[in-house]
């Protein structure tokens, strides 16, 4: 081959390979539908501002075939680059699987606590996979306007709460804005929102996963029997009424209390005339210790079969920046920053909840971790009795009997 050719296919074998290493773009799968534009037009834009030649795409797939489609498209070498990660087993399974990958030393994992990396670390916390990016809290909302009109007050005791939905209903108006008939509600917006007074945060989560408590011990019953009361005080045909039936009766002012997270308070700050307030879930009494659910709700892990790792791994270490926790805290209003980043929450509510931190301490849902591995689950467990419970369907004593069966079945250390 002529010295000249040779040249010219080395130079072409070097252009290849320089345009293989940073080929195509680098993909976002997530689960937050509801972010497409900020991604497109703020965090994407934010990042290729200080990263030429370096093009991203966010392609969410709606929540509920999340999981499914994204096992599929990485077990099929389809799937994006960076991976939105749910906390705990569900990522956690993916990692086991080889398709997520080890992050520990990485640019940008540095600026999290060893705490908010729990949710995305193998179960000896020697392998971290996803890096941790915001946490959601729990709570009640209420309309600031029917509080002023009636001379309420936001409680803090359980006697204080009843006191107050039983002021609500002789005025004539919902006490509480919620249904059962998606039941996941009743789980993580009730059950998970008031019970870590009760079984004291991660003290009783602990304990369940240690085989130290029972769900059929007395903080757990007792979460049930406050859900129970609180099931006097829903809307007639609560039963029937969807999460979105239960946004648009509180957002339209047809009923005074709305039990949720933080995830929410961006859907009703669209709503006008709304005044929205918050209060933490209220203590058994003055002076107890108060615990919120600080739930870990999103991370980003890195796909290891990306084309375009180097890039990706760029990319990451800037959702680990300032920067990126900046943006994400103020316009994904709700959902917090789990770095340690000092980060000055700009919505009135939500800084609020945040402020919760500095005087309860933070725990997570208590079934996220371990306690949905086995059969029954105890996620759909506690969707369906919880509803129950709700509808006064089922007594609390009863429905503490059935989690705790349902959950000796296949645990070994709730069955000594």
């Amino acid at each position: 081959m002529p010295f000249r050719r040779k040249v010219r296919n080395a130079l072409l074998v070097a252009v290849l390979s320089a345009t293989t290493a940073h080929a195509g773009t680098l993909a976002i799968e997530s689960w937050r539908v509801d972010d497409k534009t900020l991604w497109e037009k703020v965090l994407i834009p934010a990042f290729e501002k200080n990263h030429p030649g370096i093009e991203v795409k966010f392609a969410p797939t709606a929540p509920t075939e999340y999981d499914s489609s994204l096992a599929a498209r990485l077990a099929g070498g389809t799937a994006g680059d960076l991976i939105a990660c749910r906390p705990f087993d569900v990522s956690l399974s993916l990692y086991k699987k080889g398709h997520l990958e080890k992050l520990d030393g990485k640019a940008g994992m540095q600026n999290f606590p060893a705490t908010a990396a729990v949710a995305w670390q193998t179960d000896d916390g020697k392998d971290t996979f996803c890096m941790p990016v915001a946490s959601v809290i729990h709570g009640f909302l209420y309309n600031k306007k029917i509080f002023k009109k009636l001379n309420l007050q936001a409680p803090k005791t359980v006697d204080e709460f009843f006191a107050l939905l039983e002021a609500l209903k002789k005025a004539g108006v919902t006490p509480l804005a919620l249904g059962t008939a998606d039941q996941w509600e009743s789980s993580q917006m009730v059950y998970t929102n008031i019970g870590p007074n009760f079984w004291r945060g991660e003290e009783g989560r602990k304990a369940l996963i240690n085989g130290k408590a029972r769900l059929t011990d007395a903080p757990f019953v007792e979460a049930l029997q406050f859900e129970q009361r609180m099931g006097s005080y829903l809307g007639r045909g609560a039963s029937a009424q969807t999460y979105g039936d239960s946004q648009n009766q509180f957002a339209l002012g047809r009923a005074a209390i709305y039990p949720t997270g933080s995830w929410d308070i961006s859907y009703f700050s669209q709503t006008p005339g709304l005044e929205l307030g918050a209060f933490a879930p209220p203590v058994r009494k003055a002076g107890d210790a108060c615990f919120i659910s600080d739930h870990m709700d999103i991370g980003i892990g890195v796909n290891r079969k990306s084309r375009n790792k180097e890039d990706a791994f760029k990319f990451l270490a800037w959702v680990g920046s300032q920067e990126f926790a900046d943006i994400y805290t103020n316009r994904v209003t709700g959902f917090f920053s789990l770095s340690n980043h000092l980060i000055s929450v700009r919505d009135p509510v939500a800084k609020q909840m945040a402020e919760w931190r500095n005087s309860c301490a933070s725990t997570i849902r208590f079934n996220a971790q371990v306690l949905n591995r086995g059969q029954p689950s105890m996620e759909s467990e506690l969707w369906n009795i919880n509803a129950q419970v709700l509808n006064g369907k089922l007594a609390p004593k009863d429905a503490a009997a059935r989690l705790q069966n349902g959950f000796a079945k296949w645990y070994k250390p709730q069955q000594k």
